[in-house]
């Protein structure tokens, strides 16, 4: 019987090769030769394993063992134990946040319970830079199928029929999308692959690009024959400098296969795709700026209809689909449309990739069927609140999206019920926040992003969202007073009902949803000119309890503005008309003896 080769799968996601992914997968080689082992083990450099906060990570094959937080100083012990020996290195197995227990395979691990991956089928499996390894995974099968057995009205009907919504926050029927711009007759056609990722805290579709860009670069080919476009651009941030040079691997090795350019598999369909380059505005996210931004123009929203589909680049049919979107036709023409809607909830179909970030345990990429509940994601994937805080809210959707509440935890997520919540999908992006955050300084964070960010073409976005912003500021200094609630309130509306695109009119949802969820807070605020989070640097106080102080004066040596006085062994004092709230002095007291109020 033939023994299985090893394989050993190295996270090559930006994260795990920011922190010596490169020096672990070097001394990883090394070690095999130095152990004549390097005929006998494949290495492989993946994307992104999903493990985030954990990295550098390992998969090894068989058995789907996996190593978290590997240094390279690690990898002689992982060969001389479990390649060698055949023992686990216990020390680097995955600590379950909950029980504490030490688990090794990706089935027992938490991050990975509860999770189907459509999406992220190949990453952390593939080497994403090898076409054959993608291809024997599946890749252009899909399109082999489609140019081969279907004509383009069968393609679009699969889409159709399969209920794929676009996941870059819209939502709006993928299949219908392209059967417009079939109908709509031209010589001239476009497929865009909207790769422009700025939401804060958001990874998704950077982590697809960088771990299988085959899967995009294959689904705009078959969608470029469903509509009868024979150009595909992908419109991509220039921060994504991993996400880019696998990308142009990956063209470059389509092109050499004959799956990209001029008739594709002997067939008389031609298509080939080329990358434009965004500079990281939030508002070329937005179809109609994007384009706008690729012809050269300023990267502002047009008021629609038209819609792209009928008239978007050069004035042509052109279809507009996020990465995520993409990364679910090729599946979707090779399983069948049945497959993909017997997947999720009656609206929302199939699967929804986020990325997992704030005060969780288990920081990372997943993906989960629509209609998985947040109580799932944080307690089962995320591992729960870090350090046992609790749970104070959730941000879906980015900056445009609305925070939730503990109240919502068994909210199914899907397209309807988050925006029923007050919330949105957004492209994925799921910040958790705990008791420690104040929801006032929330909204205001993400307001700030907007002002930053938008375009200013229209009024209600760019002079509205400032007015807001600055009323949070004042309320956030101790300066505000009980009205501006409403006029918060009142402002909200008017510019979610008069915004030209969509960013100005869900920039309101953070304001609005925290004034709902959390307007105890705001009161305090404006009320109290207190800070219950002990957050706003304006509103936060530092007292020394006298009973803990034994007057050793470390605190009044480290105050950077002589704010603190006291004899030695006798109890100091705060003067709070000098003292900045830097916090300087609680970090230095060994005695607990400065509180903050």
């Amino acid at each position: 019987m033939t023994k299985e080769r090893i394989q050993i799968m190295v996270c090559g996601g930006t994260g795990c090769t920011g922190d010596q992914g490169d020096a672990l997968l070097d001394n990883l080689k090394l070690e095999l030769e130095a152990n004549a082992l390097e005929n006998d083990v494949t290495v492989v450099k993946t994307g992104c394993m999903g493990l985030c906060s954990m990295g550098p990570n390992i998969k090894i094959m068989p058995g789907n063992i996996i190593y978290t937080g590997v240094k390279p100083d690690d990898v002689r012990d992982i060969v001389s134990e479990h390649i060698m020996k055949g023992r686990k290195v216990e020390r680097l197995l995955f600590t379950d946040p909950g029980s504490e227990k030490m688990l090794s395979t990706e089935k027992e691990l938490s991050p990975f319970r509860k999770q189907l991956r459509v999406v992220l089928r190949n990453c952390g499996i593939i080497d994403p830079e090898n076409i054959d390894d993608a291809i024997a995974h599946d890749a252009y099968e899909a399109l082999g199928v489609a140019l081969t057995k279907m004509k383009p009205l069968d393609v679009i009907k699969t889409v159709k029929d399969s209920g794929l919504r676009g996941r870059g926050g819209g939502g709006f029927p993928t299949g219908t999308k392209w059967e417009i711009a079939f109908n709509n007759k031209s010589d001239e056609k476009y497929v865009v692959c909207n790769a422009d990722e700025g939401d804060p805290g958001a990874f998704m579709d950077r982590s697809i690009l960088e771990g299988d860009p085959h899967a995009v670069l294959e689904a705009m080919a078959i969608c470029g024959y469903a509509i009868e476009a024979d150009k595909g651009l992908i419109y991509i941030r220039a921060e994504y400098p991993l996400a880019v040079a696998r990308l142009n691997t990956a063209l470059r090795q389509a092109r050499e296969y004959g799956l990209l350019g001029r008739n594709i598999l002997g067939s008389n369909f031609s298509f080939d795709i080329e990358i434009k380059y965004g500079a990281g505005a939030f508002v070329c996210g937005e179809e109609t700026a994007l384009i706008h931004s690729m012809e050269g123009d300023r990267g502002e929203p047009t008021v629609k209809p038209p819609f792209p589909a009928v008239s978007g680049f050069r004035n042509q049919p052109t279809i507009v689909n996020n990465v995520e979107t993409l990364a679910c036709i090729s599946p979707i023409i090779l399983k069948g449309a049945e497959w993909f809607s017997s997947i999720g909830t009656e609206k929302s179909k199939g699967t929804k990739v986020f990325a997992l970030a704030g005060k969780i345990n288990n920081v990372g990429l997943i993906e989960v069927p629509m209609g998985t509940t947040l109580r799932e994601v944080i307690t089962e994937i995320g591992g729960g609140i870090r350090n046992g805080k609790k749970f104070k809210a959730a941000q879906t959707g980015g900056p445009s999206g609305g925070c939730l509440t503990e109240k919502h935890l068994d909210t199914p997520i899907d397209f309807d019920n988050l925006i029923a919540a007050g919330s949105m999908m957004g492209s994925g992006g799921l910040i958790v926040m705990d008791e420690d955050d104040c929801m006032v300084s929330v909204a205001k964070f993400f307001l700030e992003f907007t002002v930053e960010e938008s375009c200013g073409k229209c009024s209600p976005c760019r002079i509205g969202n400032k007015r807001m912003h600055e009323l949070l500021e004042h309320i956030t200094k101790g300066k505000g007073v009980p009205a501006d609630l409403d006029r918060l309130r009142n402002m909200c509306h008017v510019i979610k009902d008069t915004s030209l695109c969509g960013l100005g009119q869900s920039s309101p949802n953070p304001v609005l949803s925290t004034l709902e969820n959390f307007r105890d807070e705001y009161e305090a605020h404006v009320t109290a000119k207190k800070c219950p989070a002990g957050k706003c640097r304006d509103l936060m106080e530092y007292f020394i309890i006298e009973a803990n102080c034994v007057g050793c004066t470390a605190c009044a040596r480290v105050c950077p503005v002589g704010a603190i006085s006291g004899e030695r062994k006798e109890a100091h004092v705060i003067n709070q008309e000098i003292c900045i709230k830097c916090g300087a002095c609680m970090e230095k007291c060994k005695f607990d003896a400065i509180i903050i109020q």
